[in-house]
């Protein structure tokens, strides 16, 4: 695609695959919860060099009980476009590439429907059995996220004496809420390097290590587990302040959740990393755990999301195609690379984007 031309995707489609207008979205346009977003991201790159590259996360490319990917379009002027998926992580990549005297600048149109996530505890369901295949990549260890040595024989301790998969399940979530902490001075959303945490006995962090560490912890005890990356997407409607987008702004508005797979319950959503975030940033802030803002948030926080949040995938270890740098650990933020290599994602004076969210009728 060149010049000014537009690419309509699925959630997993392969590149070039048109989505007719309005296909999708009437099934979810109103009725049983659901509710539809658009998301807009506008990147520039301030300071090109050679071929650029950027690559962005697209929503989920498998539909799920929480969220139904509509559309994607794209538009990279005197740029080249495509697209790739991993089903297995649900994974869609676009990738952008401008060559040399060529101003890098990349807007990307992203419509969802979301509903909230409330797995039902109260009891086992007959036909939630393990799929070993499918569930496979999520006990596997990642490059940040291991499952033997001190995650193990923490993991071990912590179930000590669960009895089910949900028991355990469980503990290592209330471990997670007793014994880490919110970090408001670590960039971003983290690095969700786990075997550091424990090993340097600071278990402070935000969400990208808090429910990394959950998910390696779960691994580590048999029980396959997820993180799940994304971005919120508008205020909370269930009374938390500090767990919704402020405005329609959402650029700095990133979020990882995790999610564990109990047996005879199926895939649970988890969030210890927001309960810490409620304890710290919950008006008037700092408060303990005993507080009952915070007791609501760690109840409902074990097998429950409120989906005011888009998600993009479960990828670590992210190569990302075309790319000379290295893997990644995970894909959240907009990534760009130029001849003089990989830029910080974070770092505004070169590399430009903002993203922009609303809920649509």
């Amino acid at each position: 695609m060149n010049r000014r031309d537009f690419l309509r995707a699925t959630g997993g489609a392969a590149t070039g695959l048109a989505l007719p207008a309005g296909a999708r979205e009437t099934s979810y346009a109103q009725g049983d919860g659901w509710r539809r977003f658009e998301v807009t991201k506008s990147v520039e790159v301030l300071k090109p060099s050679g071929t650029t590259r950027v690559w962005l996360p697209l929503p989920l490319t498998t539909d799920t009980p929480y969220q139904k990917t509509l559309g994607n379009t794209f538009q990279a002027d005197g740029g080249t476009m495509s697209v790739r998926s991993d089903a297995a992580f649900a994974t869609g990549i676009l990738t952008a590439e401008w060559p040399e005297g060529v101003k890098p600048a990349l807007t990307m149109t992203c419509r969802v429907a979301t509903r909230n996530y409330d797995a039902d505890l109260s009891q086992p369901g007959p036909s939630r059995g393990r799929d070993r295949a499918s569930l496979a990549p999520f006990l596997r260890p990642t490059a940040l996220i291991p499952t033997d040595g001190i995650v193990k024989a923490t993991a071990t301790e912590i179930v000590r004496g669960a009895r089910t998969d949900l028991d355990k399940a469980r503990a290592i979530y209330e471990w997670i809420v007793a014994n880490t902490f919110r970090d408001p001075k670590v960039r971003g959303c983290g690095t969700g390097d786990i075997r550091f945490m424990l090993e340097s006995k600071n278990l402070g962090g935000k969400c990208a290590d808090l429910n990394a560490l959950y998910v390696g912890l779960a691994r580590a005890s048999g029980l396959p587990a997820r993180d799940v990356y994304g971005i919120r997407v508008a205020k909370s409607e269930r009374g938390f302040k500090s767990l919704g987008a402020a405005s329609e702004n959402v650029t700095k508005s990133q979020h990882c959740r995790a999610e564990v797979h109990v047996r005879d319950y199926g895939w649970v959503p988890v969030d210890p990393a927001d309960v810490r975030k409620v304890a710290l940033e919950e008006p008037p802030g700092n408060r303990p755990l005993d507080d009952e803002l915070v007791r609501q948030a760690r109840a409902r926080l074990f097998g429950s999301w409120e989906m005011n949040w888009m998600a993009y995938n479960y990828s670590h270890d992210v190569a990302l195609p075309g790319s000379k740098g290295p893997r990644i650990a995970f894909f959240m933020y907009p990534q760009c690379e130029t001849a003089q290599g990989r830029l910080d994602s974070l770092d505004a004076d070169n590399f430009k984007y903002a993203i922009m969210a609303r809920e649509i009728a």
